[in-house]
């Protein structure tokens, strides 16, 4: 049994072609991609995969805890298969995303009674391929 298939049964996640590919996807390439990216890659290997279903499996995907969807700015949406606890900074002049791990404890200073479920941490800048090009 694959690890993808796995993953969805745990979930309870009905595990069609479709969604282990997507998965699987997501799982290899650490690149954070768009639904365009995504579709590119996985379209003709799967002619039947249409852009509808691709947005509904991410959407269950990042509901089931197996995505990240990542709003760094505006309106691009873009998806991470790895779920543990990170940051991402983006690239101003080549547009790449990129990891960077967060310390064990962050100082927060949430509200008083405030309940935190999550916390993103976004950064902007300059890679490192990018300045060296400067």
């Amino acid at each position: 049994m694959t690890e993808a298939k796995i993953l969805l049964e745990e979930r309870g996640i009905r595990p069609t072609q479709q969604r282990m590919a997507v998965l699987r996807y997501l799982r290899d390439n650490r690149n954070h991609p768009t639904v365009d990216t995504i579709y590119s890659s996985l379209h003709d290997r799967m002619p039947s995969l249409s852009r509808t279903t691709l947005y509904n499996t991410l959407r269950l995907l990042s509901s089931a805890g197996l995505a990240l969807s990542l709003t760094i700015e505006g309106d691009e949406i873009r998806f991470d298969g790895d779920t543990s606890d990170h940051g991402h900074c983006k690239c101003r002049r080549c547009g790449g995303v990129f990891d960077f791990p967060l310390p064990e404890t962050l100082p927060l200073d949430l509200p008083d009674g405030f309940l935190g479920e999550s916390v993103h941490i976004y950064a902007w800048g300059t890679c490192r391929r990018c300045a060296s090009l400067s």
